[in-house]
């Protein structure tokens, strides 16, 4: 079926990107004579029942595209709760939840954390459904056996050769929608890759640097009430050290005289003087 210009153009622009920086796990493949028979690679994630695998999603775009999701199924035969027997994968993301701002990339890494959290509440396969959660150790053995029977390769695929952005590129960064990985979604949400957009997800804030503290300098430091009682208290304890300290000579006190000036020391002297006089004065008077 034939697309639209516009449409064309954003599934080729999104598949460069996603050949030029591919998801961790990720790669998508298209037919030659077909460029709209895409298909993605999804392997199987680490500490799940699907480890060693490589499942296969088709896709098939209508005219729609991208204001409604692409029509996706698994080609490759896997054992999951929310995977059909004819591959239909039931997730929000390709329902309710579709955003004409996602695209292929978003379906595949939605697809994978799926694997990674399955949701035994909205099963399509209801024996694995069951399975998951009566019995986990019992559904992990049946996982594994239909992995390593129908989507283990003998041989890696070659697309995976190519290393994703996130394993060569040492240095973080905000990531894109191509970038994300299952990862990144809460584990306490068993809903979380089912319902969530995964392009909502934001990387942890990093706190603010702390400013310096503002440097003690005479423009900007005044005493406390305790420095200044301190201060007081010090001055009190040395006027009492001087006090008792024994009489001593003149010669050898270590307490300098009070420094009179010569002019009041003469006017002193004066008055004495006149005091005395007047006293004779009276004293002769009297004996006359």
């Amino acid at each position: 079926m034939s697309v639209s210009p516009a449409v064309l153009r954003r599934i080729m622009r999104e598949l460069n990107e996603l050949r030029t920086n591919p998801p961790e796990g990720i790669r998508v493949v298209t037919n030659e004579d077909n460029m709209l028979d895409v298909t993605g690679i999804i392997e199987g994630p680490e500490g799940t029942p699907y480890a060693g695998g490589y499942f296969k999603v088709k896709f098939h775009f209508t005219e729609e595209f991208p204001a409604a999701p692409p029509k996706c199924w698994f080609a490759t035969k896997i054992f999951h709760p929310n995977v059909s027997a004819s591959g239909e994968i039931c997730v929000n993301t390709l329902k309710k939840d579709w955003q004409s701002s996602y695209g292929i990339g978003h379906i595949l890494v939605t697809v994978k954390c799926l694997l990674i959290y399955p949701n035994p509440e909205s099963a399509l396969d209801e024996e694995a459904g069951k399975l998951l959660l009566e019995n986990y150790d019992s559904y992990c053995e049946r996982a594994k056996l239909i992995t390593s029977v129908h989507a283990t390769p003998r041989v890696r695929p070659v697309e995976f050769d190519t290393p994703s952005k996130v394993a060569a590129d040492p240095t973080p960064s905000k990531p894109s929608t191509s970038q994300l990985h299952p990862q990144h979604v809460a584990p306490n949400s068993i809903l979380a890759c089912t319902a969530a957009p995964i392009a909502s997800l934001k990387a942890v804030p990093v706190p603010p640097t702390p400013t310096q503290p503002l440097q003690a300098s005479a423009s900007n430091t005044f005493p406390s009430s305790t420095s200044i009682s301190s201060l007081s208290s010090d001055k009190a304890a040395s006027k009492d050290r001087l006090t008792s300290l024994s009489p001593l000579g003149t010669a050898d006190s270590n307490v300098a005289a009070p420094n009179i000036p010569p002019a009041a020391k003469a006017i002193k002297r004066a008055a004495a003087g006149s005091g005395v006089g007047a006293e004779k004065r009276k004293k002769a008077l009297k004996r006359l």
